[in-house]
């Protein structure tokens, strides 16, 4: 059993890259949204879906926080994919979103042609906001520094996920495709940058002792 105090340190942690990578899903989603030609309602929505789509993963204590190296093992891969689950009750137990946020981030692992988790939906049967979602987790993955591999740069990123097209709406894709090669997209470069240096904590929009309230768990909880 882990003590509640080794939760609060493991979410600690790596509470940085959790954020690193939320601002930028975040910023992707918002203006992809934009970019398919959203209202301004639901692309603030997306980016509050973006920055909150992992949250279910600090409560998976020293199954997925607080690693070094190395990739996550069949145990840790089980854990893993309780996140969305996690991240569902955390957004509703607070009482803060829109059943659009939670619902996108319930099922931003799903995958178009049905291989997803964690409901296994496939094509239209996925709620539209994960769809985006899942385009944009994707790409701010491959491009963010891991504890087992270096960031790849844009192209090379772009070039893997189309391998992978199969996986995404393919309308979500060619918007974003045509999004990551406008000049605008630069700013989002720099924040990439800026992500992999570790230099965003300030910029935030949830700041650490927000994201720790919001996740705190009894130890009894953890899935361990």
């Amino acid at each position: 059993m882990v003590e509640a105090a080794g939760i609060e340190r493991a979410v600690k942690e790596d509470l940085e890259d959790a954020l690193s990578h939320g601002i930028l899903v975040s910023n992707l989603a918002a203006r992809l949204a934009r970019k398919l030609g959203e209202d301004e309602a639901f692309c603030h929505e997306m980016a509050r879906a973006g920055m909150m789509h992992d949250v279910g993963k600090l409560r998976l204590c020293e199954y997925l926080y607080g690693r070094s190296a190395g990739t996550l093992g069949i145990e840790e891969m089980k854990y893993m994919r309780l996140h969305p689950k996690l991240g569902r009750e955390i957004l509703r137990e607070s009482g803060e979103y829109s059943d659009l946020v939670i619902e996108s981030v319930y099922h931003h692992h799903e995958n178009y042609n049905g291989s997803g988790y964690p409901d296994n939906l496939r094509e239209d049967k996925i709620p539209y906001g994960a769809r985006i979602l899942r385009t944009c987790d994707v790409f701010a993955a491959l491009v963010s520094n891991r504890p087992y591999r270096a960031s790849f740069d844009k192209d090379t990123a772009i070039k893997m996920m189309i391998e992978e097209v199969r996986h995404f709406d393919m309308k979500i894709f060619l918007a974003f495709l045509e999004m990551a090669y406008d000049e605008a997209f630069a700013e989002i470069e720099e924040l990439i940058q800026e992500g992999n240096e570790k230099r965003v904590f300030a910029d935030a929009p949830i700041q650490e002792e927000e994201l720790i309230k919001l996740v705190q768990t009894d130890a009894s909880e953890c899935p361990v």
